[in-house]
């Protein structure tokens, strides 16, 4: 918790009890504020309740927040202990008893954020009044449980069995407005006047004036019961689609069935029992571990801890309009943050200006940016075809093709034009920074910018630091990927950082598999099952084969021995393949239909394993689905291994949402190396020596992982002081 909890109750003269809870910065609900509130109504001898959960510390944007949800603290508490008898009783105890059928009414006064228990707190309420902005949630599936103080129950009565669904299963948040045009929110208006109209609504209430509603009572909203079984088992079928390995989605309509066929009481009580089951569950367990590792990134030993202020960057050059420099640019000025984009010439130029307006036509498309946002933010940007309006840039990030001298000659070039402060930002996603900066005097400028395609949609940044890279550096572009909604992380300088460099075995796995004589269109089907997006070769498809063949030396040169060399990307190039650019991969792209596995690819997988000759005796192996699944991933967490080792990240965590970040496994596995704990570093390590013996050294077991196979630690246990001193990139 990051500051004392205050509850607090005053009466005024009215007769109408305000109580504020107080507990920064996100006024999360604790058991510590539940007691008191509890002891605050049943000690009350006013007329009638307000509640009015306010930040009176730490104010956002100028604005209270109503109650950003349960402490997710006592989760984690919970989850060491296994006791998920220290969780509150709140659902019963408080809401139902004391709030919704206690003797006084009980109005909710909503601004800023209303989630998850604080939105349950307000439904239990007679009333609720609320800012036009107010944002109301209830995202507990995120964390691998279920809504557990009526709301799985009170919702559907509240706004209808569909929007219900799709707020809980969805973590969909909805605006005050929506809110009262669904019938969830009584009256708006404007943070001034809140308390008013709340304290006024009360009284009304408790004179007859105005309906006294319990909302676990109501069944008008809820339809027939033929329709709730209709929408419901539709509801089941796009769980079991989007979310097959997440118990939490059935559990959860298993619970508002439970409502709509037995009524509310009898749903509250199934809930109550559901969610106290599901949060000592492995999914809680790995998804509370990703919901913390993606809120530590950006606390960075002797950066973040030094009383540094990060500078205003107001104005940032991208070099290159290309697909990574027209997606960051998009990103920046979706900040609004005004861009300069250069490009050598005027046809490249429009293009990449076209590039970024079709990116924001599709932000707004999918209904993430409005089109005023659109309008301010095609203002913000300017093309160029040279540095003349680097005078005045904070930042400039360099997005251009992966070749060492022209990268050099640009940063030799920005150094003498742009301003002594201004940050000079490379988006290269393997090449060593040191190279990259190696003709300037402004070392401690240099900093990578690693950016995911698509950039303006993907959620990874990662922060490339060298040695020599300042603190301020690193501060100010932190603050930067947070202003664009990024997640940054920061890693050491080394081929390929910390996700390139981990996942580079991911891709040569599945090949060398394949050069065993197992079906491709096998190995990526077991990859989805596992909860990729996708597998390693659709993956290459989307991604295009250039990006293979332009990193193929690079890894080759720095990984040595443990560097499958493959070319079966050549031969796909040589056959007129390019992935889904041109419609022909592993897989055929048409427009409008989904990827279909190629049979014809055959005749380059023959000629493949014809060159390769690693099949035993010429003839294919047989392995089965597990197998499958750990000669790809197994070496992905021995290069994991090398990454902690060298100190490449700062935590474990790091690199655990990373992975989900950047390459998409699956947070409901709580990241790679989370992952690769609740499988075993024993078990991982033996798996690896036998494959090592029978297939080489792609296979050899890392010198860490097997340190922690011997001593039984885990792999993303810290460094002892002795092991940390060893080898550091950071």
């Amino acid at each position: 918790m990051a500051g004392p909890i205050r509850v607090t109750m005053e009466v005024g003269a009215d007769g109408v009890a305000l109580i504020t809870i107080c507990n920064p910065p996100v006024n999360a609900l604790h058991p510590i504020s539940e007691r008191r509130l509890m002891k605050l109504t049943i000690s009350d001898t006013s007329c009638c309740f307000i509640f009015i959960l306010l930040i009176t510390l730490n104010f956002i944007g100028g604005s209270g927040k109503f109650c950003g949800g349960f402490d997710i603290n006592v989760f984690s508490k919970v989850h060491e202990t296994g006791d998920a008898s220290i969780l509150p009783e709140m659902s019963f105890e408080l809401v139902s008893n004391m709030m919704e059928d206690g003797k006084k009414p009980s109005v909710a006064a909503i601004q800023g954020l209303a989630l998850g228990g604080g939105l349950e707190l307000t439904m239990g309420c007679h009333a609720r009044i609320a800012t036009p902005e107010a944002q109301l949630g209830l995202p507990e599936l995120t964390l691998g449980v279920i809504p557990g103080a009526g709301g799985t129950q009170r919702l559907p009565r509240l706004v209808g069995l569909p929007k219900a669904i799709e707020m809980m299963l969805q973590s969909k948040f909805i605006a005050a407005k929506e809110g009262k045009e669904r019938g969830f929110i009584d009256a708006l208006c404007s943070p001034d006047e809140l308390i008013k109209m709340s304290r006024s609504w009360a009284l009304e209430i408790a004179n007859y004036r105005k309906p006294w509603i319990r909302s676990l009572g109501r069944t008008d909203r809820l339809g027939s019961l033929s329709e709730a079984r209709a929408v419901l088992s539709m509801a089941r079928k796009q769980a079991s689609r989007v979310a097959a390995n997440m118990p939490q989605h059935q559990a959860c309509l298993d619970v508002i069935e439970e409502g709509a066929l037995y009524g509310g009481h009898a749903g509250v009580v199934k809930e109550a029992k559901v969610f106290k089951e599901l949060v000592v569950s492995t999914t809680s367990r790995t998804l509370v571990h990703a919901f913390f590792a993606q809120r530590s990134t950006t606390k960075v030993p002797g950066v973040t801890d030094i009383q540094l202020k990060p500078r205003n960057i107001r104005k940032v050059a991208v070099i290159g309009g290309g697909l990574m420099g027209s997606g960051i640019a998009t990103a920046l000025l979706v900040g609004n943050i005004s861009v300069v984009l250069k490009e050598v010439n005027p046809q490249f130029l429009q293009r990449g200006q076209k590039t970024i307006a079709g990116n924001l036509e599709g932000l707004v498309k999918r209904g993430s940016l409005t089109k005023d946002k659109m309008s301010k933010a095609i203002s913000l940007l300017k093309g160029a075809l040279d540095y003349s309006d680097f005078k005045d840039v904070d930042m400039v990030i360099e997005a251009v093709i992966e070749k060492v001298p022209l990268k050099q000659s640009i940063f030799a070039d920005i150094e003498k034009i742009c301003p002594p402060h201004c940050i000079l930002a490379t988006n290269t996603s393997t090449i060593d920074l040191n190279v990259v900066g190696e003709k300037t005097n402004s070392q401690d400028r240099i900093i990578g910018a690693h950016f995911f395609s698509p950039a303006h949609i993907m959620p990874l940044l990662e922060i490339v630091r060298t040695e020599k890279t300042s603190p301020q550096a690193i501060l100010d572009l932190i603050t930067v990927g947070k202003i664009i909604k990024k997640v940054p992380v920061v890693v050491g300088n080394c081929t390929g950082f910390a996700v390139n460099r981990t996942f580079f075995p991911y891709t040569q796995g599945a090949q060398l598999l394949v050069s065993l004589g197992i079906d491709l269109f096998r190995i990526d089907r077991i990859i989805s099952n596992f909860g990729m997006p996708m597998g390693p070769f659709q993956l290459q498809d989307l991604a295009g084969y250039g990006v293979a063949l332009a990193v193929k030396d690079i890894y080759a040169a720095a990984f040595g021995t443990r560097n499958f060399n493959s070319v079966l990307v050549d031969l796909m190039v040589e056959t007129g393949r390019q992935g889904k650019s041109n419609g022909k991969g592993y897989y055929l792209y048409e427009k409008g239909a989904k990827p279909k596995p190629d049979p014809n690819v055959q005749h380059v997988i023959d000629e493949y394993r014809k060159q390769a000759k690693t099949m035993p005796g010429g003839k294919p192996v047989t392995l089965s689905d597990q197998d499958i699944l750990e000669m790809v991933f197994f070496p992905v967490v021995n290069e994991a291994c090398r990454v902690m080792d060298e100190n490449v990240v700062i935590r474990a965590a790091d690199l655990d949402i990373a992975s989900v970040l950047g390459m998409g496994f699956p947070k409901y596995r709580g990241g790679l190396v989370f992952w690769a704990d609740t499988v075993g570093a024993s078990y991982i390590h033996s798996k690896l020596s036998k494959w090592a013996e029978a297939y080489g050294d792609f296979f050899k077991p890392s010198s860490y992982l097997e340190e922690r196979a011997k001593s039984g630690q885990p792999l993303a246990a810290p460094r002892t002081a002795h092991q940390a001193s060893t080898r550091s990139r950071m």
